[in-house]
């Protein structure tokens, strides 16, 4: 057996960014499908897990603790447990990622 979220097309005004959480069909993996413009990104926040990014269009870059790194389409790049951290599309592209929370829910404090 088998469940399904479907695609929905934003209204106008909505952002892009998919928030799924895997409770909600009984599976054990949260995400968002982030698709942001040039500039736009997350606030700083952390989470009791770790957090795994996949890059798939764009360059970002991604605050974790007091370090920062860039990365690109097919970089994959992830944050420790309990540490702040936050990404930023700082390409002149859009940019697609994958943000995977290890959890049914999302848990995040933001800071």
């Amino acid at each position: 057996m088998f469940k399904i979220h479907r695609h929905q097309k934003p209204h106008p005004g909505q952002g892009r960014t998919v928030r799924f959480e895997g409770r909600d069909l009984g599976g054990p993996v949260s995400f968002f499908l982030v698709d942001a413009e040039p500039g736009r990104g997350s606030s700083l926040h952390m989470h009791p897990y770790s957090e795994t990014w996949i890059v798939r269009k764009g360059e970002a870059e991604f605050t974790v603790g007091g370090d920062k790194t860039r990365a690109y389409a097919g970089d994959i790049v992830v944050a420790v447990a309990n540490v702040p951290h936050r990404f930023e599309n700082i390409g002149a592209e859009r940019l697609e990622l994958v943000c995977i929370h290890p959890c049914d829910t999302i848990m995040q404090q933001n800071l």
